[in-house]
């Protein structure tokens, strides 16, 4: 062979491979979400909802990359002045969004199990969670995940409420569960 035939038959293989490496790449979607929060006080207990969480994800190469966001002001607990109160404390107007990004391994895509690291903004602070465990269910060609997000106010240097004097707990951990479908 001369060198323009290799050269041509170096590019028609690449071209013939290309579409094959775009088939491999997976792109998802969020259609579902439900994240509670926890505060613990002494004097009560109280969960903040939110079911505003929009969310995309692109596995490919071996692993999966997905971004999640939630506005600050969607949380729910209840108690209007408490999640005033909560706006407040965590700067949401200032920082409205509450964003997580995440990566694990494209493998586990198929797993009961999936063990991401998150990198979450909050309240103009990012804090890393490594090895987060999240349960995975297929139901047809949806994916239920769910799991626990141990955050801290210390994580998002946020200075704990305090009610009678009492400050809440420091732990404020943020209950996921979402239902994922490819695209």
């Amino acid at each position: 062979m001369k060198g323009n035939q290799i050269v041509l038959t170096f590019f028609t293989l690449l071209i013939a491979v290309l579409p094959l490496s775009a088939q491999n790449v997976t792109q998802w979607v969020l259609e579902q979400s439900t994240l509670s929060y926890h505060m613990s006080h002494p004097m009560h207990e109280v969960d903040g909802v939110s079911h505003a969480a929009k969310g995309k994800g692109t596995c490919q190469s071996g692993h999966c990359d997905f971004l999640v966001a939630a506005p600050v002001k969607t949380f729910d607990s209840g108690d209007t002045n408490r999640d005033l109160h909560m706006i407040e404390a965590t700067r949401g107007a200032e920082f409205p969004m509450v964003i997580v990004h995440t990566r694990f391994q494209e493998a586990e895509t198929t797993s009961p199990m999936i063990y991401a690291d998150l990198e979450v903004q909050f309240a103009g602070q990012t804090a890393q969670y490594k090895h987060v465990p999240f349960q995975r269910v297929s139901q047809g060609n949806q994916v239920q995940i769910s799991g626990t997000v141990p955050a801290t106010c210390s994580d998002f240097k946020i200075e704990r409420p305090s009610f009678l004097t009492v400050p809440i707990k420091n732990e404020i951990p943020v209950r996921v569960e979402m239902t994922w479908r490819p695209m």
